[in-house]
């Protein structure tokens, strides 16, 4: 018997014993047509000479002759299925690395589309055909194209695997309940596959549950690296600005020590030079004077040579040089003076970094909670409902037109007032390209242009343009912040007229109003300034004041 071919008119030549295309077709007496080897073989285990389709009874076996018209036809369609494999198999792709290949392709094997479990055998979508035509092998159960179909089979009783085994926990085929596996709990493959599938999911949630909080253990050391990076941002730029400081101070008294040096050098030569001029003048007179006596020892004139004897004896005598020094200076104690004004710098410098630290500790003492009043905010900002957290929206609100409300400016005041005492509030400004903190009067501007003055009942700072800070001062005083702050605290003493400013992650001080005289109300100010198209869209917010040390004031 051939293999299944894909013939459009198939079933036309399909032996009815074994439902597969005709092998060697004869036809009997009655007209029925079969394998000659399908017929043979029924006749020879039947008691009778009959045609399994009419039932026609022979009295003796019919001698079988190949009808070969249908062998004819049978070899043209074969022909034909085989030309139309060649073309579909030209046209489908090869079976991929990790793809199940089909079991029949002769040559480049196809991808496999369905595995039949009965076959044991995985096909391609031409090599399928048969199993979607041929009524035999319609039965067949197919799943799709699997590997290792052998494994699908019970090794021992060669059935299909179609229980579970609870007891064992093993798939097992219809037999093994019967055979090998009495009295053991058994339940249907889908029924374990939906359980099982149940649990993969419930798996499936709990992986995922572990993955979101390593992803969130990721953003928790990236956050932390990043605070370690700003500190470090915040430290170099500190220890360079120290050591900027330093080295002022360094060339300032380098530059003191050589002078010391040199004032003393150039003194000692101003001395040689007066006391070699001295000895060339006396040298000058001594040789003028030697010639005369030179002269004179040999005149041959008694009466000159008495005569100018007593005037050469009654020259002035010379200075006696015998203990005429030129000592040079002495440089002791010189290096060592300088290298101790240095230490004195340093020792205030330290003192003026340890001071702030020390400071903001105290100044935070005063932690008062504070919120924003929506009754002043502007109609471009947006309010969260604790009130502690205020941006810039891309849309203007219709907010009554009240005294107390901010017209023009993008600005917001705290609800609580100060009329005496002290008081502190933190805010982070992290993410911001633009904001303005501080506190106003009660009794300020709020319509129209606001300038942001003392004078005006304004004491704050500002950062515009992401690296430009200053404090609103009259005039306004340039900032050196770098890194910038991500927390700013705002500190005022009512009494002392004092409002300061203080980068709360560097327990700096970044400036203080000092010498205002308050006589009104005041009330913390918040500006998260425009949206600038999303790039300024992150919140001011009002933090709660974390005091990891107690400092007595």
């Amino acid at each position: 018997m051939s293999a299944a071919s894909n013939l459009r008119s198939e079933d036309q030549f399909l032996c009815p014993i074994c439902l597969d295309v005709f092998t060697d077709p004869v036809t009997t007496s009655c007209g029925h047509n079969f394998c000659k080897n399908c017929i043979s073989q029924h006749w020879d285990i039947s008691v009778m000479y009959q045609c399994p389709m009419c039932k026609e009874t022979f009295n003796t076996r019919p001698q079988l002759r190949v009808n070969t018209f249908i062998s004819e036809m049978i070899a043209q369609f074969r022909r034909e299925a085989q030309q139309k494999t060649s073309s579909s198999t030209s046209e489908q792709q090869a079976a991929k690395p990790r793809e199940v290949p089909c079991d029949v392709c002769i040559g480049p094997r196809q991808k496999a589309l369905t595995s039949c479990l009965v076959c044991q055998t995985s096909y391609c979508q031409t090599h399928l055909e048969p199993h979607l035509t041929v009524k035999g092998l319609k039965r067949h159960q197919l799943i799709d194209a699997v590997e290792n179909l052998e494994g699908r089979m019970c090794m021992k009783h060669d059935k299909l695997l179609e229980l579970f085994c609870k007891t064992d926990h093993t798939c097992v085929c219809m037999l093994c309940p019967v055979l090998d596996h009495k009295n053991h709990e058994f339940v249907p493959l889908k029924e374990e596959y939906e359980g099982k599938k149940a649990e993969l999911k419930k798996t499936e949630a709990e992986i995922q549950h572990m993955i979101q909080k390593r992803r969130l253990k990721i953003q928790e050391i990236k956050d932390s690296v990043k605070m370690s990076k700003d500190a470090a941002d915040r430290e170099k730029a500190e220890g360079v600005q120290v050591f900027v400081v330093l080295k002022e101070s360094v060339e300032q008294r380098m530059k003191e020590l050589i002078k010391e040096i040199e004032d003393k050098q150039e003194a000692t030569e101003k001395q040689a030079e007066g006391l070699i001029k001295d000895l060339e003048q006396e040298i000058s007179e001594l040789m003028k004077r030697s010639s005369e006596v030179e002269q004179l020892a040999h005149s041959e004139d008694h009466l000159h040579l008495l005569l100018s004897f007593s005037s050469l004896k009654a020259a002035s005598p010379t200075k006696d040089w015998t203990e005429v020094r030129v000592r040079p200076p002495s440089y002791e104690g010189t290096v060592g003076r300088a290298v101790d004004q240095l230490e004195e710098t340093i020792r205030k410098l330290m003192k003026k970094k340890l001071c702030e630290g020390v400071q903001l500790k105290k100044v935070q003492q005063y932690a008062v909670d504070v919120t924003l009043d929506p009754d002043t905010a502007n109609s471009w900002l947006i309010l969260s409902n604790d009130g502690k957290q205020v941006y810039c929206g891309d849309e203007r609100k219709k907010f009554p037109d009240n005294p107390e409300r901010f017209s023009d400016s993008p600005c917001v005041l705290g609800e609580q007032s100060f009329s005496s005492g002290r008081f502190y509030f933190e805010v982070q400004v992290k993410g911001k390209t633009d904001w303005t903190l501080g506190v106003a009067r009660e009794s300020i501007n709020r319509k129209g242009k606001i300038p942001l003055r003392p004078q005006d009942g304004f004491w704050t700072v500002w950062l515009r343009n992401r690296n430009k800070y200053s404090a609103c001062a009259s005039p306004p005083v340039p900032l050196c912040l770098q890194p910038g702050p991500e927390k700013v605290g705002v500190f005022v003493d009512y009494e002392e007229g004092l409002v300061s400013f203080y980068d709360v992650g560097a327990a700096a001080l970044i400036y203080s109003f000092t010498g205002c005289s308050f006589t009104h109300k005041l009330h913390p100010y918040f500006c998260p300034c425009h949206n600038d198209g999303g790039k300024n869209s992150a919140p001011l917010i009002i933090c709660p004041v974390n005091q990891t040390e107690s400092v007595n004031d």
